[in-house]
């Protein structure tokens, strides 16, 4: 294949002079393009310029490679000089960025977060758990208005989800299939498709994160707006910095916790009538959002194993777990879940959160012994032991007793408590947690 060059005698000038480079682009069809490629020639030795041009960006070289030229080709010293074309140099540098971006989550991810390599990573699913939480916080951490995400983080939240998940492209389940022989005859084999709970999860929790995207969007033109919280104190503006209830001027603890919280500023006259309505359609649509995600993200952890680190970290009876008083409520003849918790102390999410954590862990310690004993019944194959086997089927049906008791008063302290953190067994269910299906749906 010919070049675009030019030897130092004159003989080459005039072949160079006389080539056509249409030639080179008809014999590369990966290289083709609307934009236009010129060069120009210097001199011969006749004193006549030669000069051609052709429509193409893109210049074959030998070995199949191709590259882009700009439409300026300056004449340095008689020789033919390619430039660059600048536009295409901050494409390349973006997409290179790019790659290597990707390259750095991808090593995160392999190595499990040891960047040491010395084999000490978390596990592949814990990764990707960090990597997508991290994501989240850096691109919604700050999100203190009610404005559009900027441009370049929501090019980023969808960029790097799309890394993080394309994982879930390659998990699949096996499935028995019916195939027909050419000939005649049936056969079964076993094929492949998405995992069930991925099939199901994951497109839902993709359209609840498109509509809060696109709810955010919606907030370009407004009639309300923000100024910070400083700003407005120090104008004597009405922003509800230091409340009216409270005596000495000193703002109150919750206000000090969030100083850093804009301030929304309205007209004289208040909003709109059309205004009203759609804030509150906004507002009511992402509760429905948050409720929808939080029921996947619950029946994902229900689905969960309980690690073996967690159970080998419970007491040995329910009345270690749950105290005193509470053990002594659940236990008694007669049991309503809604006159125990008004008795407790919940004025804090710190006490609550202490006591979910105390029930669940009842809950499982008595669903243990029941499994223990229905285990030791079996092994019982004797009649001479039926005065123990009536004492051990006392005791389990006693046990069943305890664990529904104390789930139906668990489920009671999160009906009243929805946005109850995580309770210590969640948090163990993710961190020993193996399955990528399970932590790709849960964090979402």
């Amino acid at each position: 294949m010919g070049s675009v060059s030019s030897d130092d005698d004159g003989g080459g000038s005039e072949r160079c002079g006389s080539y056509s480079l249409s030639a080179d682009v008809s014999e590369s069809e990966s290289c083709t393009s609307s934009s236009s490629f010129s060069w120009r020639r210097g001199f011969g030795r006749g004193g006549g310029a030669v000069s051609s041009s052709m429509t193409s960006s893109q210049r074959p070289v030998p070995g199949g490679f191709c590259f882009r030229a700009s439409v300026m080709v300056p004449v340095i010293g008689g020789k033919d000089v390619v430039v660059w074309d600048s536009k295409n140099e901050k494409r390349g540098d973006a997409d290179l960025s790019e790659v290597e971006m990707m390259k750095e989550r991808f090593a995160k991810l392999l190595l499990g977060e040891d960047m040491s390599g010395g084999g000490k990573g978390v596990c592949t699913a814990l990764a990707i758990s960090n990597a997508i939480t991290n994501l989240s916080a850096t691109v919604f951490g700050e999100l203190w208005r009610l404005e559009p995400l900027a441009l370049q983080k929501k090019s980023m939240w969808k960029r790097e989800m799309e890394w993080l998940l394309c994982v879930s492209d390659s998990i699949v389940e096996l499935v028995p299939s019916i195939q027909q022989f050419p000939g005649g005859g049936t056969y079964e084999v076993m094929t492949t498709r998405p995992r069930s709970d991925l099939h199901v999860n994951l497109p839902a929790l993709k359209k609840l994160d498109a509509m809060l995207i696109s709810m955010l969007d919606g907030f370009s033109e407004t009639e309300f707006w923000y100024v910070d919280r400083g700003i407005v104190v120090g104008d004597g503006g009405d922003c509800d910095t230091y409340p009216s209830g409270f005596s000495g001027g000193r703002p109150s603890i919750r206000q000090e916790d969030k100083w850093w919280l804009p301030c929304p500023k309205v007209r004289p006259d208040g909003l709109s009538e059309d205004a009203r309505k759609r804030l509150q359609q906004c507002r009511d649509c992402t509760n429905q959002i948050l409720k929808a995600a939080m029921d996947i993200n619950s029946s994902v952890l229900v689905e969960m194993e309980i690690p073996t680190a967690y159970m080998e970290t419970l007491p040995k009876n329910g009345k270690a777990c749950l105290g005193d008083i509470i053990y002594r409520y659940i236990t008694a003849e007669k049991f309503s879940p809604e006159c125990l918790l008004d008795c407790l102390d919940l004025s804090t999410e710190h006490h609550t959160l202490e006591i979910a954590n105390r029930i669940e862990a009842a809950v499982h310690v008595w669903k243990q012994k029941d499994h223990r004993k229905h285990i030791h019944d079996k092994n019982i194959k004797h009649s001479s032991w039926g005065g123990k086997v009536k004492g051990l089927v006392a005791d389990t049906h006693k046990n069943q007793i305890l664990a529904q008791r104390a789930e139906t008063l668990l489920q009671s302290l999160r009906r009243r408590f929805p946005g109850l953190p995580q309770t210590a067994l969640d948090m163990n269910k993710i961190q020993y947690n193996k399955v990528v299906a399970s932590i790709i749906s849960w964090n979402l």
